[in-house]
Formats: structure tokens, sequence, C-alpha cells
């Protein structure tokens, strides 16, 4: 009978270290959140990222010329693999 109340003992603190560790794991991320949400935001609206807008000078030919040999592609692939 005492090895089953020692391996009892055991347990139930191998239960309370993975509560007590799962607890502060969860207190430390919920305090990470805070502080990004409230001191790193107001930052981020402070310095915005600057938006650049590009422009492609490719002409409709071309883009169609693309799709078709990536449907033809495709569609080769598909015939191989059945």
């Amino acid at each position: 009978m005492p090895d089953i109340e020692v391996s009892n003992q055991l347990f139930t603190q191998a239960a309370m270290l993975m509560f007590v560790g799962m607890g502060f794991v969860f207190a430390f991320l919920g305090l990470l959140i805070v502080v990004i949400r409230y001191f790193i935001s107001p930052l981020a609206k402070r310095f915005p990222d600057k938006v650049t807008t590009t422009t492609t000078n490719i002409s409709n030919n071309q883009d169609t010329a693309v799709i078709a040999a990536i449907t033809g592609a495709i569609n080769n692939y598909r015939k191989k693999h059945k």
C-alpha cells in the first residue's frame, strides 16, 4: 500500500506543477497581448507602413499567352498522371 500512496502523491504533485506551469504560460501570453495591443498599436498608427503601388506594363496579348501556356501545361500534366 505505501507504493500506491507515494504514486498518488507524486501524481498530485505532477498535476499541480502542470497546472501552475500552464497558468504561468497563460498569464504571460495574456500580458504579451495586452502589451502589444496598448503599447505597440499606437506606434503603428503613428508610423504607418508606406503603401506602394506598382503598375505593370504587360500587354493583354502577353497575359493571354501566359494563361494559354499554363493551361496547356496543366492539361498535359493531367493526361500523363491519370
